[in-house]
């Protein structure tokens, strides 16, 4: 692969780049900018889907939006030092399910290959929610509506308007993962 002169390794051996004003990428060897870069991407999508879906289809889609919010999330719970072992192995395990293209719908169905991770994400996050302290989530949350408030907005719609057997799927899925870190 070949790389242009801003391309460089940070502590890891990681290429990070970030986008600048002449569109050129520039390096982010810090990891609170890295975080900053996701927060930009994020509104820049928000405001997109708000611009050519309307106030409804942005309010729907921002259920399906917050999965980048949830997935930066996961990855941030996985670093924190105040989640133990087995909630890190449990959240690993999810994070491993979305960036996978093993599903239980295929994420190259356009709209319908996400949902699963979607619901799967939430349902998993209501799971260890009982054993970590809130102000966790918080810290590690991105997303612009509370965190508490969207899982439980994004369960009750998924227990609403999703077929039975696929939320069963779902969750033992999520079962026979969390015994397993358990």
């Amino acid at each position: 692969m070949k790389k242009n002169n801003t391309d460089k390794k940070n502590d890891s051996g990681l290429f990070v780049a970030e986008e600048v004003k002449n569109n050129e990428l520039e390096v982010i060897n810090n990891p609170e900018r890295r975080f900053r870069f996701y927060e930009i991407l994020r509104r820049r999508i928000h405001k997109f889907v708000k611009n050519y879906t309307g106030e409804t289809g942005s309010r729907f889609a921002g259920y399906l939006l917050s999965l980048p919010d949830f997935f930066i999330m996961l990855c941030r719970l996985a670093l924190d030092t105040r989640v133990n072992a087995s909630q890190k192995l449990f959240v690993g395990g999810i994070t491993a399910y979305v960036i996978l293209p093993i599903d239980i719908v295929p994420d190259f169905i356009p709209f319908l290959g996400y949902i699963d991770d979607l619901v799967l994400v939430v349902f998993g996050l209501n799971l260890i929610l009982n054993e970590l302290d809130k102000q966790i989530l918080l810290d590690n949350w991105s997303g612009e509506d509370d965190v508490l408030e969207l899982l439980q907005k994004i369960t009750i719609t998924a227990e609403r308007f999703l077929d039975k057997t696929f939320l069963k799927r779902i969750q033992n899925w999520l079962s026979g993962h969390r015994k397993q870190g358990a």
